[in-house]
């Protein structure tokens, strides 16, 4: 659909039970140390599968290359697969990394998955690699010289990140069908979109996926406002960020076709268990797994009994204390204390969370805790 069709109520959400804000999930798909990736794929089935009997607003995943204990490097496919096992959750990218793309791939790729699930798709874009320099070249299939990217610290001068409003505004025309006379894209269309509804005989929906800009600092945020789409801040790695991100899209929002008003969601980690001692193992496990991924060490998401036996050095325990801090985890009614703060404190619209664990039984038994502690709706 064009964006003066698209509705606001596409976007926002409506808080359940108790819950101060609409409740979302960001998949990781986290792989732990013992599993397959097949495991944690069939895991995001039944988090998706919950989340939608439960009541969450949107299940986002996300993209990421290059981290063997992530198995989401293709949002696009796990949307599709997610599709076929939901029928009413919003699903979307949180996101699709649009430098490392052609902005017509990821038309087809979202027109085809509206197609699939129509009226519930986000298309959520970053303009990060979601990786690092090297790999992001290999993504980009780059022509410099390898000496010159060890040089620059592994990134290609032409990253793509820097032109990012013109990649959007480039993907924007493809998905509404509307290059202008006389330019080089007019008469090329991504299919399945609107194109089939103005062909002889097209009886296709003109329907296309809201836009969602995502990002970690203001730059995402301040054109978030300047074109009147939503924002998804990460809160979950940026948290000294937040506040001044979020008042910064406020602050630069303009009413557009999509949106009357600002419209923010965060994401956040949390991770809920029966008892407090069990969450503080799980989140050290995850604090172990970014250490490594942060010290160039990328690997599976080690156990709880790993992480326990692990010596941590000085400056890696000062990273874990830090890094947890940010992490909510506790008891349920901890969760829900911790949630409540960070809504009330930040004004987001949406909190969008992601429990990262060794385990899947673990991560599903935290969205089956929070949703209780909120009072979620349950199945009939």
């Amino acid at each position: 659909m064009a964006a003066d069709e698209i509705r606001g109520d596409e976007i926002r959400g409506a808080a359940q039970g108790s819950a101060p804000v609409p409740l979302s999930v960001l998949d990781l798909v986290t792989v732990g140390a013992g599993r397959t990736a097949s495991d944690a794929l069939r895991t995001s089935v039944d988090l998706a599968r919950l989340a939608e009997a439960r009541g969450f607003h949107r299940y986002w995943v996300a993209e990421h290359h290059s981290m063997p204990g992530v198995a989401s490097s293709s949002p696009a496919v796990i949307l599709a697969h997610l599709a076929a096992h939901t029928d009413r959750i919003r699903l979307g990218s949180g996101g699709v990394m649009l430098p490392n793309h052609a902005p017509l791939v990821i038309a087809e790729q979202f027109g085809t998955l509206e197609a699939m699930a129509p009226g519930r798709v986000d298309l959520g874009l970053g303009r990060a690699p979601g990786t690092d320099g090297a790999t992001a070249a290999a993504l980009r299939r780059t022509d410099l010289p390898h000496s010159q990217l060890r040089s620059s610290g592994g990134t290609p001068s032409h990253s793509g990140a820097d032109d990012f409003p013109e990649q959007l505004a480039e993907l924007t025309r493809f998905l509404d069908d509307d290059f202008p006379d006389g330019h080089r894209y007019r008469r090329i269309h991504a299919v399945p979109g609107p194109v089939q509804a103005t062909s002889p005989g097209g009886v296709q929906s003109p329907h296309r996926p809201p836009i969602w800009l995502l990002g970690s600092s203001g730059f995402s945020a301040r054109l978030a406002g300047v074109l009147g789409l939503p924002f998804a801040f990460a809160h979950h790695f940026s948290a000294q960020n937040t506040v001044p991100a979020l008042d910064l899209y406020r602050e630069s929002f303009q009413p557009s076709a999509v949106l009357d008003r600002p419209y923010a969601l965060i994401g956040v980690s949390a991770l809920a268990a029966d008892e407090e001692k069990e969450a503080r193992r799980q989140v050290l496990a995850a604090a172990l797994s970014m250490v490594r991924l942060r010290t160039g060490r990328p690997g599976l998401v080690p156990s709880p009994e790993e992480a326990a036996a692990y010596e941590f050095s000085p400056m890696e325990r000062d990273f874990v204390d830090s890094w947890n801090a940010n992490v909510i985890h506790g008891t349920p009614d901890e969760v829900r204390s911790g949630l409540d703060d960070l809504a009330k404190r930040t004004g987001a619209d949406e909190l969008m969370i992601t429990a990262n664990a060794h385990g899947g039984d673990v991560r599903v038994r935290s969205y089956e805790l929070i949703a209780d502690a909120y009072g979620l709706p349950t199945p009939a």
